[in-house]
């Protein structure tokens, strides 16, 4: 009796599942219809392959390439801002209907249907979806609309507007200039009153001309990224005719920029001139002329000394974890070790004396930002500096993540009184930096000064001690 109450149980539940399962996908394909119906174009936009764009001013036609780059097929054949052209495929390939006018439109000239004509092609399909749109609705600036196989007149989001009233340059690649600034190992600037060369060395920039020096890698990179990120304002001519060359003043340009890539077996010019409040730009990498944003002047403008490096040693003070001083009679070392998961310094002399890190530290920092006011450049006589032998010497060791451990090693040289400056050589560059004399202040004078305090009991620990 039980097995049949339970088989009978059964049974009823498999009925009511039944009925909700259908009722479920009966609701399902309802909802699936009703946004289909509520759909002008439901397409994949991935899948479009080509687009056209028709207007009064004219057509526009945009095609992917083999590597699925878009491309400008009309009125230009150039490469595409595939942002843009992205943009305009995923407005059109998925297109929700505002409200539907007429459901069989007797006259679409009366909503001015065609003004604009947009045609997706897609994967598989030898015909396009064609949208034909008209004028603005006056009441909330939506647009009449209607599909070219369909009779049905609708209205569109009034942000459409937007997107089709974009002109041939919106739709245009304007970074020109693109590479890698990675690939470049060497530069070449000539301008007005300017003239420098620099090379990359691993992974360090270095000032060749006029002056052998160390440069700062950020300024270096800065010009490089500036020239590559380089957008079009305007396209002034297609193809570089010398006339175009001569009436845009490019033939004696003010800025001229040469960039050496071996890996590419390239070498790409670039000039750059300002004519009035207009600046143009050409390269020899590209055949076209172009007006651009003004603000690369800054980047062209700097001389060698403002792209030389002014710090004296580049390191990072928390990546050192052993330092030594030598000042006269004194020499002090110090070593940074992990004691129970903390940086513990202690002296190397004495040995395994506590040190005051903070003090250490705080030296270590002053070091790491100390920059020249200016530069003494070979030939020199060391003596004249105070550097036969030098005044004061430091060594810091410095472990880099995923790096060998290195020595940064300063000599520090005499004060000069009278303009209250020293001068510190770098042993591994050629010339000598000049820093605020008041760096010396900072110098450990003797052990003490970096030895750690003494902890001293205080009355009430002696008296509990004496109980």
């Amino acid at each position: 009796m039980k097995f049949k109450n339970t088989l009978l149980l059964f049974a009823a539940f498999l009925v009511v599942l039944a009925v909700v399962l259908v009722f479920e996908h009966k609701g399902n394909r309802d909802k699936a219809a009703k946004e289909k119906a509520e759909k002008l174009v439901d397409l994949a936009s991935e899948d479009v392959e080509k687009i056209t764009l028709k207007t009064g001013a004219g057509a526009l036609s945009f095609k992917k390439d083999e590597d699925g780059d878009w491309m400008i097929q009309e009125p230009i054949q150039t490469r595409a801002d595939g942002s843009e052209v992205r943009s305009l495929a995923e407005s059109f390939s998925s297109l929700r209907i505002e409200r539907v006018v007429e459901s069989e439109a007797k006259d679409p000239a009366a909503y001015e249907i065609p003004k604009t004509e947009v045609s997706l092609w897609t994967k598989g399909r030898g015909e396009p979806v064609t949208v034909l749109i008209g004028m603005e609705n006056p009441l909330d600036g939506t647009l009449f609309a209607k599909r070219a196989d369909a009779g049905r007149v609708v209205l569109l989001a009034s942000y459409l507007k937007t997107t089709i009233d974009k002109k041939l340059f919106d739709f245009r690649e304007k970074a020109v200039f693109k590479y890698a600034t990675a690939d470049v190992k060497g530069v070449r600037l000539r301008a007005k009153d300017i003239r420098w060369e620099a090379s990359r060395k691993e992974d360090r920039w270095f000032l060749t001309k006029p002056v052998q020096s160390l440069a700062a890698q950020s300024k270096i990179e800065s010009l490089l990224d500036a020239l590559s990120n380089l957008k079009a304002k305007e396209f002034i001519s297609e193809e570089k005719k010398d006339e175009e060359i001569r009436r845009l003043g490019l033939d004696k340009a003010e800025y001229e920029v040469v960039l050496s890539m071996p890996l590419a077996n390239q070498e790409t010019v670039f000039s750059i001139h300002k004519a009035g409040d207009r600046t143009y730009a050409a390269s020899s990498s590209m055949n076209k002329l172009v007006a651009v944003d003004d603000l690369i002047l800054s980047d062209l403008a700097k001389k060698p000394e403002d792209l030389r490096e002014k710090k004296v040693a580049g390191f990072s003070s928390w990546e050192a974890d052993r330092v030594l001083v030598r000042k006269g009679a004194l020499s002090l070392a110090a070593v940074k070790e992990k004691v129970q998961d903390e940086d513990k310094w202690r002296l190397e002399t004495p040995a395994g004396e506590a040190a005051d890190g903070s003090k250490i530290e705080a030296f270590l920092r002053k070091i790491e930002v100390l920059e020249a006011a200016s530069f003494v450049d070979p030939p020199f006589n060391p003596a004249d500096f105070g550097m036969a032998p030098p005044e004061a010497e430091v060594e810091i060791r410095v472990k880099e993540s995923g790096k060998e451990a290195r020595e940064v090693s300063l000599f520090i040289g005499k004060e000069d009184p009278e303009k209250k400056q020293i001068v510190i050589k770098n042993p591994s560059l050629d010339y000598l930096f000049r820093v605020d004399a008041a760096f010396l202040d900072d110098f450990p004078k003797e052990l003490k000064d970096w030895k750690a305090e003494e902890k001293t009991e205080s009355a009430a620990d002696k008296a509990e001690e004496k109980k």
